[in-house]
């Protein structure tokens, strides 16, 4: 795998450069490309298009910026998928580009440099400029962020974060299975599996960047789709797993291309005849207004937070809003919340990485709390449901040790209340190497 990788940071290199390393690169202003009939509805009637000049000698495909030629946009794109099939093949999840470092993956969790030499300004940017869509160079260009999926058939797609650093452009390329997970492959508990015969309310889907939430409502949307004759839409960015209409209806925007925002996006579900609705990322205050309304009116709404825990989940949402909001808010969230997982990757002692998942369950007793203000006391009442389904993340931790799926010392890293798995750890006969 390594020769591999070595060979494709070595083909990405500009022959023109001499080897040496390029100042960076300014990313001029792409023409732009005809837009896709699949993003904008072609006219009824087309106007007949004017003759397309012949390209001159060496000049880049039709749509790439002329910071380039044409062989070392096509050096480039092939290096890249080298990289990404050698990711794929080492069942890593996230390939890492930076000028002045090899590439790196990520693999089971941990960081490893790749066997090749240090990638250039100039190799970074023409592996990005090769496949980013015209959208994005003009963003990337402009903000110095941007995010895009990459597709390879017959391997997988990407999700593609494209930055850059006090050293020049860098990236990250997020591998996305091209098969679309289940429920059982997943282990998915029966009492979450059950949220998504609901017909209207809010579930949301939380943890750290890198813990598995898209991959999770995957599944939830998958098991839907095979269980339920519905329209169902999803609004992401960018659009991740692709989802085959099975008995559903699925409806996937991804925003800057097919939509502006997510809060557009989901004012607009509404007058899309929607049952289900799909929403990436629950990033402002507006975004979350709109989503509890939604799953108010009856409509069942999924989302996702950056959130640990359940109850920092409530208080995230509610905190979002200012004062004099907060007890409407609450009243609101007590009402249309129907269920949170909050979930961690760990990894494993056999190699891979599993999810440990806290599940809340919204009873009347949680939405009591929540009306109240009280969700430091959501933990409680969670102890005391177990047998409706409810787990928090330390149970969930000790369930993966007393398996032998992880070891002790990794559930006490991710444990969100140490002291307390620390404790449980203890009455269980198992040790910790690390301070508790």
């Amino acid at each position: 795998m390594d020769r591999a990788v070595a060979g494709a940071a070595a083909a990405a290199a500009p022959r023109a450069s001499g080897g040496a390393e390029a100042p960076a690169a300014s990313v001029a202003a792409p023409p732009k490309r005809p837009r896709s009939s699949a993003i904008a509805a072609a006219p009824l009637v087309e106007a007949p298009a004017p003759p397309v000049p012949a390209p001159r000698p060496g000049a880049p495909p039709v749509g790439l910026p002329a910071d380039f030629a044409a062989p070392q946009y096509q050096a480039a794109e092939r290096a890249l998928g080298d990289l990404l099939r050698a990711l794929v093949q080492s069942k890593s999840s996230d390939l890492h580009l930076r000028v002045g470092e090899p590439p790196l993956f990520r693999t089971h969790g941990e960081m490893t440099r790749q066997t090749a030499a240090p990638l250039t300004i100039e190799q970074v940017e023409l592996m990005l400029l090769a496949i980013m869509p015209d959208r994005n160079r003009a963003e990337w260009k402009e903000t110095g962020d941007s995010d895009f999926a990459y597709e390879i058939a017959g391997l997988a797609r990407f999700r593609v974060n494209a930055a850059r650093d006090r050293k020049g452009p860098m990236a990250v390329f997020r591998v996305i299975p091209a098969q679309v997970v289940t429920v059982d492959q997943l282990n998915i508990t029966k009492e979450v599996q059950q949220l998504c015969f609901l017909t209207k309310g809010l579930v949301l889907v939380t943890g750290p960047t890198g813990s598995g939430k898209s991959t999770t409502l995957c599944a939830l949307v998958d098991l839907v789709n095979r269980m339920r004759t519905d329209h169902l839409i999803t609004i992401e960015d960018p659009i991740e797993f692709v989802h085959q209409n099975k008995k559903c209806l699925i409806t996937q925007r991804q925003v800057g291309v097919h939509t502006e925002s997510f809060k557009s996006a989901l004012r607009a579900a509404l007058r899309e005849d929607p049952d289900i609705v799909l929403v990436g990322e629950m990033r402002d205050l507006e975004t979350i207004a709109i989503a509890i309304e939604t799953a108010e009116t009856g409509h069942l709404v999924f989302g996702t937070l950056h959130t640990t825990t359940a109850s920092s989940t409530v208080d995230r949402i509610i905190d979002q809003f200012p004062a004099d909001r907060q007890s409407q808010i609450r009243v609101m969230l007590s009402e249309s919340l129907k269920g949170v997982i909050s979930q961690t990757l760990c990894k494993r002692l056999n190699g891979g990485r599993v999810a440990a998942r806290e599940i809340l369950l919204t009873t009347p007793a949680v939405s009591n709390l929540i009306r109240e203000g009280k969700t430091f006391q959501i933990p409680s009442i969670m102890q005391t449901s177990k047998q409706l389904g409810m787990v928090t993340l330390n149970d969930a931790l000790l369930d993966l040790v007393e398996k032998k799926e992880i070891s002790p010392d990794e559930a006490y890293m991710k444990s969100a209340e140490k002291a307390g798995l620390a404790a449980s750890l203890k009455a269980k006969g198992h040790k910790l190497t690390i301070t508790a």
